[in-house]
């Protein structure tokens, strides 16, 4: 896997997301091109497991748990992230996204054969929060103290992720 073409999101606390106070949300563009069949495999091997794979919800939801990141197995989609008023981004095969806990994302449409591995660091559970209104109490002690990753879900203890992402 050479150098990853990446790009951060930052984003503030909107309407019902949280988002992450000072965590980028970053898009892996081709980080795993021609070798999505290994994703699942290099994100556990990388100590990013509770892995799954399916789709993403069409409503804007986020993990106040936990970080995740999601690998784009098959086929492409239109993502939002950030909450109502974030980016829209479209993400592809070999495609990788890492979305800090309290980052708000959904799918807003999919080609049919649209698939993600989704992983966690140290294999954490997760939550599923749709409404920060709702959710409020602990929400964002709970973001600021999810389990922060020793490596990087791809390029492993020296990827970019170290260099992106510090502890406060």
């Amino acid at each position: 896997m050479g150098n990853p073409d990446i790009t951060m999101y930052y984003f503030e606390q909107n309407r019902y997301i949280p988002n992450h106070p000072y965590l980028p949300a970053l898009h892996y563009k081709r980080a795993m091109e021609n070798k999505e069949d290994e994703m699942e495999k290099v994100f556990q091997q990388n100590n990013w497991k509770n892995t799954w794979s399916g789709g993403v919800f069409s409503y804007h939801h986020y993990h106040s748990n936990t970080h995740e990141v999601l690998g784009v197995k098959t086929g492409s989609a239109l993502l939002q992230i950030g909450g109502e008023g974030g980016s829209k981004l479209i993400v592809k095969s070999g495609d990788v996204l890492l979305l800090p806990a309290g980052t708000g994302h959904k799918k807003l449409s999919a080609s049919p054969e649209f698939e993600v591995i989704g992983a966690y660091p140290n294999g954490e559970d997760y939550n599923i929060k749709t409404d920060v209104e709702k959710d409020l109490d602990g929400v964002q002690e709970e973001i600021e103290s999810a389990f922060f990753p020793a490596a990087d879900p791809v390029y492993g203890e020296d990827g970019p992720l170290s260099k992106m992402w510090r502890q406060k």
